[in-house]
């Protein structure tokens, strides 16, 4: 049947593993300008320090059997296979959630607030169910096989996915691109979804001066920060919304090209582990393309007009996107719950690392604490 829900287990084929050394080991590294730092891109000296992990140090195997350890699916919705972790928690209070990733991150972001969230040590703490989808042509969802699966897609196939696994009343978390996808959820699905929690809202000036009136100090440093942001770091956003297809050939035939594309936005404070694992994921299932699709289909759909109105929170890090309070209440009439947390929170390397962008893995403590306290208010 259409609807079914296949258990499903991770075991790439040794010959890609073997096939991926060999590539890694018979890389062609880029001439590089002496002395320019980052200042044209991702640094030789990065990408070699990774690359030499990847094919000496980093153990597939070991993380395999880790995501194993977990219960995983796999259903067909909408003609693709959607891939999930889901962990139910042993209370019977407990609610359920979903938690969707973004690019260039995976189900990996979530692994750390699994057992805080499903089992916490204290019983006056709420408990969660915990669904985990690779997003629709990511990781070990597989490439798409049709278009259009932009946030709002992806939004009505995560209100399905919850409904086929029995949930009516459930709560939608998420971070980067899954920070688009889950205020969808609540819009689509308003009688449903009891509260959206996200690291970011994606809400920016409309060009009226007078949204600009009379902003805070911290609200035009963050306004700085997204400038710097876009005049420094936003070509894979362009590129991935006009041309996916045209890098997707190096980045499907090179592991140290996806490595230097993808790792662009991992910081540089990130343990090697975390990087490595989310590169070798999209590269394993052969996804490394078909992921930068989301940004093409998004950019070509209708937006919604009207704000959102589910309870909405927001956990946001000093080093990460700063969503700006004004901006967003234009977009989002319901908004309970806004925390803002320091870099103290996450480690550091300078303005390029994000710090605190992977919430869930680098601050899992903190994220954990704000989505309790969200929901418990709910």
């Amino acid at each position: 049947m259409m609807n079914t829900i296949r258990p499903f287990r991770i075991d790439i084929p040794q010959t890609q593993l073997d096939d991926l050394a060999d590539r890694l080991r018979k890389a062609l590294w880029p001439n590089e300008l002496p002395g320019v730092a980052d200042a044209y891109g991702v640094p030789n000296g990065r990408i070699r320090d990774l690359a030499e992990y990847w094919a000496q140090s980093f153990d597939w195997r070991a993380l395999e059997a880790k995501l194993n350890a977990y219960p995983q699916f796999t259903t067909e919705i909408e003609g693709e296979d959607i891939h999930f972790l889901h962990i139910r928690s042993e209370r019977e209070d407990a609610t359920p959630v979903i938690l969707t990733h973004g690019w260039p991150g995976s189900i990996l972001e979530y692994l750390d607030v699994i057992a805080p969230l499903t089992n916490p040590e204290s019983a006056d703490d709420p408990a969660f169910h915990l669904v985990i989808p690779s997003l629709p042509g990511f990781g070990f969802s597989g490439p798409t096989r049709s278009t259009g699966w932009s946030r709002y897609r992806t939004a009505s196939a995560w209100v399905e996915l919850m409904n086929r696994l029995g949930y009516q009343r459930f709560g939608s978390i998420g971070n980067d691109g899954g920070s688009m996808v889950a205020p969808e959820m609540g819009r689509l699905a308003p009688d449903q979804v009891i509260g959206v929690h996200v690291t970011q809202l994606f809400s920016f000036p409309s060009g009226d001066p007078a949204e600009m009136a009379d902003l805070s100090e911290e609200d035009m440093a963050g306004l700085a920060h997204l400038q710097w942001f876009y005049e420094n770091k936003m070509s894979f956003n362009t590129l991935h919304s006009q041309q996916p297809q045209t890098i997707a050939f190096a980045l499907a035939d090179s592991p140290t090209g996806l490595l230097a594309w993808n790792a662009q936005l991992f910081g540089e404070s990130l343990d090697h582990d975390f990087v490595i694992g989310n590169v070798a994921i999209y590269w394993l299932t052969g996804t490394s393309g078909s992921a930068l699709r989301f940004y093409y289909e998004d950019a070509h759909s209708e937006q919604p007009t009207e704000p959102t109105t589910v309870p909405t929170a927001l956990a946001m890090f000093k080093g990460d996107f700063q969503s700006i309070r004004r901006f967003a209440e234009r977009d989002h009439k319901n908004i309970v719950s806004w925390h803002a947390y320091d870099a103290n929170s996450v480690h550091s390397t300078g303005a390029n690392d994000a710090a605190g962008h992977y919430a869930a893995h680098e601050a899992p403590e903190v994220l954990v604490a704000d989505i309790r306290q969200f929901f418990a208010r709910l």
